[in-house]
């Protein structure tokens, strides 16, 4: 099976052969593994990838967190926006955001956390940076221990409201 990757927004207009619907937005998700829940680092896709950090794109709105592989206690997940990104770029850290989209949250148990969840950052289902990639951190939580891995779900925020480009 081979598998398509896009640098584009991704939209549907479900069909909608008449050019008359708005396109929407694609829900997407992204794995993540935190080695470490005690421990502030970048968050990285999988145990077996510790240097690809997951970073999501200007203008994502992080939905839910899909906790899989629990850890014990709580965890706390932000976002630090990255500025000049690119071969030859010298990339610039913004402000990090600890607990941007998890403030607390219990890592016990398999659970899904969306913007209704007492335990949602700040910034869960809000644009995190409307101009700059963002790399997920996990910040230190003395209640944390263990690892605990599953996926982002989010979507980027079409810049001409589901308009048709062409």
């Amino acid at each position: 099976m081979t598998t398509a990757t896009t640098s584009s927004v991704w939209r549907s207009t479900g069909g909608d052969q008449t050019r008359t619907a708005g396109a929407g937005s694609m829900k997407m998700a992204l794995p993540f593994y935190i080695a470490n829940a005690a421990a502030s680092a970048n968050v990285v896709v999988s145990s077996s990838l510790a240097n690809s950090a997951v970073i999501l794109p200007a203008n994502a709105v992080v939905t839910s967190v899909i906790i899989n592989t629990t850890g014990t206690g709580n965890i706390n997940m932000g976002f630090t926006p990255l500025s000049g990104v690119g071969p030859g770029q010298t990339t610039v850290l913004g402000t990090n955001v600890p607990t941007g989209i998890l403030s607390n949250a219990l890592a016990t148990t398999r659970t899904a956390i969306s913007t209704s969840s007492a335990t949602a950052g700040a910034n869960m289902g809000a644009v995190a940076n409307a101009t700059n990639l963002v790399v997920i951190t996990s910040a230190a939580n003395t209640s944390a221990s263990g690892t605990v891995s599953g996926w982002i779900e989010y979507f980027v925020v079409d810049a001409i409201y589901g308009e048709e480009a062409v």
